[in-house]
């Protein structure tokens, strides 16, 4: 037996899978790619997260699209986070090419250019669906941590929660959260100090200076309403295709605090909301989070403790998460732990700390009797990488270097115009895109603030009138008593008065 089919024997062996696959392509073998020794994932198993990772332009993002792809056709829902503006493409077919074909023959799978159903959503202020979440939906404990607080601090954030849902006062937006927060130490203090505890004003300004950096970042245009509900990332289009979900994110590249809050919120609601899906034999939701290291980038202790939590539990979901990164040290190693599938791209040895990178890496894979991982890590072309996936049972499969297939849609962006056409037809713009500014925390805290002022305005105004009114009164009897007295004067000091007084003092003295 030589060699060659020696090893196709053993990838068709390690690959093979008994339900639904995605085939990611042909194992590679002495430099020369084996033709039908296909490298398969189960659907089975792709809940179990995965790490896409390389140098720029290995072709990570093609890769990306290609899994985005396949698992559309298979029915399943996918959400990309679009970092660099380049995956509107998949909502149009491909052009084609004659080295594309060349690629698939030597694979040997058919190539086939398609289009995908696509919903176009937006962060920000640019055009797509407006992904808005309210502070009451965080809570207290995701907040907090979210804003990085102190342990006194979290605790005051609690009460404020508390003091709301006593009151039934929204909080739908940072403005909300604000106004509360200015309110426990202002107007309301002793409200608030009788129920729930004294409030110090130097944590409540640390809190407030928090929540304005957060601000900085672009946070309040996602604070609000209408809610984004994470159901409708799990649309199917009347084909039977998983709609692809592409949030562009474009211009918040220079914002990780706001991308981080985005995402953590996100998968806290999926997990809140979608129900235990069990062994059920494929996936409700992929994930696929591009420029990962934008989410661990500024995150804090507690904020990566909560990251790890919800990545190990929301597999139970029947969701994936896979983490696009250019380098697997990139992401933490608890989260890394955790991923079932990887497809390394070539990596780059330009530097002493390259090198140790590369180690560190090839030491993540299984080993191979026909492969120096090491070395194959440096050597790799454009749109091949190393894969190891779970097969059905939850076993690592053999290593296999492997040529992936190409794209079945564009490999670049939408124009203007067939960007337009496709929001146009979103089913979900017209629902979420409508602004909403409910009467909340803030509108009914200044109401309350403006009626406590007027009562004591009211108040005053009484009391000044019974001064006044006493005022008044002690004049008028001091006037009569002033009036009394000149009368007196008046008869005292008159020229009659005076020649009786002298007549009657002339006789007493005769």
């Amino acid at each position: 037996m030589s060699d060659n089919q020696a090893f196709l024997d053993h990838i068709n062996k390690g690959y093979t899978t008994k339900g639904d696959f995605l085939t990611m392509g042909a194992a590679i073998y002495n430099g020369e790619t084996i033709t039908n020794a296909h490298v398969k994932v189960p659907l089975k198993t792709l809940n179990r997260h995965g790490l896409i990772a390389g140098a720029t332009g290995t072709g990570k993002t093609k890769t990306l699209q290609v899994i985005a792809e396949n698992l559309s056709e298979q029915g399943i829902p996918v959400l990309l986070m679009d970092i660099k503006g380049d995956l509107s493409g998949i909502a149009a077919a491909s052009s084609g090419h004659p080295k594309i074909d060349e690629r698939h023959e030597k694979i040997g799978i058919p190539f086939e250019a398609k289009e995908f159903p696509v919903e176009i959503l937006s962060l920000s202020e640019q055009d797509g669906v407006r992904l808005r979440a309210t502070v009451s939906e965080f809570g207290p404990v995701l907040l907090s941590r979210i804003l990085d607080v102190t342990t006194t601090q979290a605790g005051i954030i609690s009460i404020i929660f508390k003091y709301c849902d006593d009151n039934k006062l929204p909080l739908l937006d940072l403005k909300d959260l604000k106004k509360v927060l200015q309110y426990a130490t202002q107007e309301g203090k002793k409200e608030l100090e009788k129920d729930y505890g004294r409030i110090s004003t130097a944590s409540t300004g640390a809190i407030l200076r928090k929540i304005v950096e957060l601000e900085q970042q672009g946070a309040d245009q996602f604070f609000g309403e209408r809610s984004f509900e994470v159901q409708d990332l799990c649309r199917i289009d009347e084909n039977g295709r998983g709609i692809i979900n592409i949030i562009r994110l474009t211009d918040i590249q220079d914002k990780p605090k706001l991308f981080s809050t985005f995402m953590l919120s996100l998968l806290a609601e999926i997990y809140g909301t979608f129900p235990e899906q069990g062994d059920s034999g494929r996936p409700e939701l992929i994930i696929f989070l591009d420029e990962a290291h934008l989410i661990f980038k500024e995150a804090s202790n507690a904020l990566m403790d909560q990251i790890e939590s919800i990545v190990k539990l929301i597999r139970s979901k029947g969701v994936g998460l896979y983490f696009v990164t250019q380098n697997p040290t990139d992401v933490p190693d608890g989260i890394l732990s955790q991923l079932g599938l990887k497809v390394q791209h070539a990596l780059r040895a330009f530097t002493a700390k390259d090198r140790k990178a590369i180690k560190l890496t090839a030491e993540n894979y299984p080993i191979s009797e026909y492969y120096d991982t090491k070395e194959i890590l440096t050597s790799l072309g454009i749109g091949e990488a190393l894969i190891s996936a779970l097969d059905e049972k939850g076993r690592p499969t053999p290593l296999a270097a492997t040529m992936l297939r190409a794209p079945m849609s564009r490999m670049d962006i939408l124009t203007d115009d067939e960007l337009k056409t496709l929001l146009k037809k979103s089913k979900l713009i017209p629902k979420y895109n409508e602004e909403i500014d409910r009467e909340s925390a803030y509108e009914l805290l200044n109401e309350k603030i403006e009626s406590a002022e007027a009562e004591e305005a009211k108040a005053v105004a009484k009391k000044e009138r019974e001064k006044l009114k006493r005022s008044s009164s002690s004049s008028s009897r001091s006037k009569r008593t002033s009036t009394t007295e000149k009368a007196i004067i008046k008869v005292l000091t008159s020229a009659t008065f005076i020649r009786g007084a002298l007549g009657v003092l002339n006789k007493l003295l005769k």
